[in-house]
């Protein structure tokens, strides 16, 4: 067994560790990064955010080909199977990989590839995938290990037509209908993938509204567009029982409904991944979600190990992991510019996708904040007009007196990239954050980002005329 000394041992190389990683090699630091995988990157790159992301674009790029009349001259419209879509996110994947990859070689990071258990809060043994055993040393030691599909006991995943959001990507046929369990993000990242692809989804959704953490006009119109998608949406309902038959997969909810369908996809839940760790070895105990507390420096309650990424819980959003890590090595090296990351935007890749930051108005309402709201349609602006894109809507929530930027709610083509003007402003302090900076700047024409400036003028108006 060889034994290896480090300042910093990083248990994961998806967004999370990579931040932590790179950020104290560059400091200076001796890094070593242990991997499960035979790849770097992580669930984020080979399950989770590139894959369905990839999926994602090249179903929006059907959409358009079938639905743009400009295209008859081309063909008639044609249908995808799912095995030939995800081909293209397997080419991205494999670009990632290349990419990361290079990253920890430039950096002079050491790779290892096994399973990784705590052994003290300096040590991590290793068992390497080619049978190897090492053993780590460290000053301190960082988890970032991501997370995993919740998968319950009482349903049968070895099934050949049961799948999670991470064997989906295994999917070997295009089903003719699918029932998806769960409503949150990934539930509905897949209902708008497998919906565009002629797929027939019933969306199953345990709550009364989809994404209720979102500005409700926001929740309404994904639920428009998805229903309008041919999305059968379920809410309030529960599962009782799950059965594999040969032919497909009948469930059964409490509420008495039957439904059958060719395949069955399960996305309520992640779990931490930490159950391989032996985390009792050192004294740390997951919570029922294999979740790890830290406080708001990223610290366990063992000193010298940190925990960022999904292992942590919220937001559970690869852009957050990313600077969790970078901000957990920075506190370890006792560095100047440490900063706890909270102000996160939501990025919800649907189609159309949806991006916001900041309260919503069922927040504001309930805290008794005096706001108003401007709002600027897609249909309206040029830009939308000129790429087809005509769907959706920016939404500024405002302080009536201050006229301070309160909140950013974005649904259309995207939403993610024009979410970061307005994300930009709310940092500022001052006189800098209030909704004049949009009609006082002038934008590109034309663009989707001077949505900015209509959604400023329709909200200061809404005030000076009441």
């Amino acid at each position: 067994m060889a034994a290896y000394e480090y300042d910093v041992v990083v248990i994961g190389s998806g967004p999370a560790g990579e931040g932590a990683a790179m950020n104290a090699a560059k400091k200076g630091r001796r890094v070593a990064v242990i991997e499960e995988q035979s790849t770097v990157g992580g669930n984020c790159t080979h399950k989770g955010t590139i894959p369905s992301k990839a999926l994602r674009h090249s179903v929006k790029q059907i959409i358009e080909f079938n639905t743009n009349p400009m295209f008859r001259d081309i063909g008639e419209p044609r249908w995808f199977s799912f095995p030939k879509v995800l081909s293209r996110a397997e080419k991205v994947i494999s670009n990632q990989v290349m990419l990361r990859t290079n990253f920890y070689a430039r950096n002079r990071v050491d790779l290892f590839f096994g399973e990784a258990k705590l052994l003290s809060n300096n040590e991590v043994s290793i068992v390497g995938n080619n049978g190897s055993a090492d053993t780590l040393k460290a000053k301190n030691i960082i988890i970032a290990t991501g997370s995993s599909p919740y998968c319950p006991p009482d349903v049968d995943f070895t099934h050949p037509r049961i799948y999670n959001s991470d064997t989906v990507l295994k999917l070997c046929h295009t089903p003719r209908n699918m029932v998806i369990y769960g409503a949150g993000v990934i539930g509905c990242e897949y209902a708008s993938i497998f919906s565009g692809l002629g797929v027939k989804v019933d969306l199953i959704d345990n709550r009364d509204r989809l994404l209720s953490f979102l500005d409700g006009e926001i929740s309404d119109a994904l639920s428009y567009h998805l229903r309008n998608n041919g999305v059968m949406i379920r809410h309030n309902e529960e599962y009782d029982k799950i059965e594999g038959t040969e032919n497909g997969v009948v469930i059964t909810m409490k509420s008495g409904k039957v439904l059958r369908t060719d395949a069955f996809l399960w996305c309520n839940g992640r779990t931490g991944n930490t159950a391989q760790l032996d985390l009792d070895k050192v004294g740390l105990k997951a919570n029922g979600r294999g979740q790890l507390d830290v406080d708001d420096h990223y610290r366990t309650e063992v000193d010298g190990i940190y925990a960022v990424g999904d292992v942590i819980g919220w937001p559970g959003l690869a852009s957050a992991a990313l600077d969790q890590g970078r901000a957990a090595s920075e506190d370890m090296l006792d560095a100047d510019d440490f900063r706890f990351v909270s102000e996160v935007p939501s990025g919800i890749y649907t189609i159309p996708e949806i991006s916001s930051i900041g309260k919503t108005e069922e927040e504001l309402t309930s805290a008794a904040v005096p706001y108003e709201v401007g709002q600027a349609f897609f249909k309206d602006t040029a830009r939308a007009q000129i790429s087809g894109e005509p769907v959706g809507m920016l939404k500024i929530l405002f302080h009536r007196e201050t006229l301070e930027i309160l909140g950013i709610h974005c649904f259309g083509d995207q939403a993610s990239e024009i979410i970061h003007i307005g994300q930009a402003i709310m940092a500022q302090e001052g006189e800098a954050n209030t909704v004049k900076y949009f009609v006082n700047t002038t934008f590109n024409y034309p663009t989707m980002a001077e949505a900015y400036r209509v959604a400023a003028l329709a909200g200061l108006n809404r005030l000076e005329s009441k």
